[in-house]
């Protein structure tokens, strides 16, 4: 698996899968524009590629804002001269009932964030993408394909992404532009640190995490061999063979898994 000297932009890059992603490409020598609000923190993870043979520039980027979004695409055509990759993974998550909720903005700083955010992104590195016929990597969930309680709000943000990107895919067929969408289910991330300012994040959780280096390895090839979808958990391959017929059985197991059964 390589992406040698493939420009490659990462939102959400400064932490988790994101800075994940970047640091497995930069040892395969990719060149990347790694966007983030904690400047900081972004700047130490471009570092950390450059020292493992990639090149990398941080760009404090707040993905909520299209202007922004724009100047990221800019800045890394300034800095690269094209842009063959688009990973559209920044975002936040929540844990509350929607019965405890009690500000409803919270519901638009998750779509801000989680959709619009991805599309404002996609929109202006598209007309470079279709230059270069490149791929376009979207990090979702398995709440993108199943509702999942006290993620309300999550859960709406990646089906409102399935949506968007499966329907681009289809506009986007002959151009030579891929779209992949990952499912990861529970990473080893620290996401609960950037919620919507709901919930308890002490929640139990009764699930397995999955290591940030193996789903990171799992989107790249997946992102590599063009792939519309990855599903990474058997359980959640099976499930979704399972809903059609059995949805009762699926809505008891997301249950269990958040500790309300």
């Amino acid at each position: 698996m390589t992406f040698k000297d493939q420009v490659t932009i990462i939102t959400g890059a400064s932490s988790g899968i994101g800075a994940e992603l970047a640091r497995q490409l930069a040892a395969g020598g990719a060149r990347l524009a790694l966007a983030a609000r904690r400047a900081e923190l972004l700047e130490e993870v471009a570092a950390d590629c450059r020292q493992l043979g990639g090149q990398a520039v941080a760009v404090p980027t707040d993905i909520t804002l299209p202007e922004q979004c724009a100047a990221l695409v800019q800045r890394t055509v300034d800095s690269y001269g094209a842009i063959d990759m688009l990973i559209n993974n920044a975002g936040i998550s929540m844990h509350a009932l929607f019965t405890d909720i009690e500000d409803l903005t919270i519901f638009e700083r998750i779509m801000r964030v989680n959709y619009l955010g991805a599309v404002a992104c996609t929109h202006y590195a598209l007309p470079h993408l279709l230059k270069a016929r490149g791929r376009i990597v979207v990090v979702s969930s398995l709440t993108g394909k199943a509702g999942v309680p006290t993620r309300t709000g999550y859960a709406a943000s990646k089906h409102a992404l399935h949506g968007f990107f499966d329907s681009l895919r289809v506009e986007l067929a002959g151009s030579g532009v891929s779209v992949t969408i990952a499912c990861p289910s529970f990473v080893d991330t620290g996401i609960r640190r950037y919620q919507a300012g709901a919930g308890d994040s002490r929640r139990n959780i009764r699930s397995k995490r999955m290591p940030v280096e193996r789903c990171a390895r799992i989107i790249l090839r997946a992102a590599q061999r063009r792939r519309r979808e990855v599903v990474m958990t058997a359980l959640g391959k099976v499930g979704r063979l399972v809903r059609p017929f059995l949805p009762g059985l699926i809505d008891w197991v997301a249950r269990k898994k958040v500790g309300l059964s």
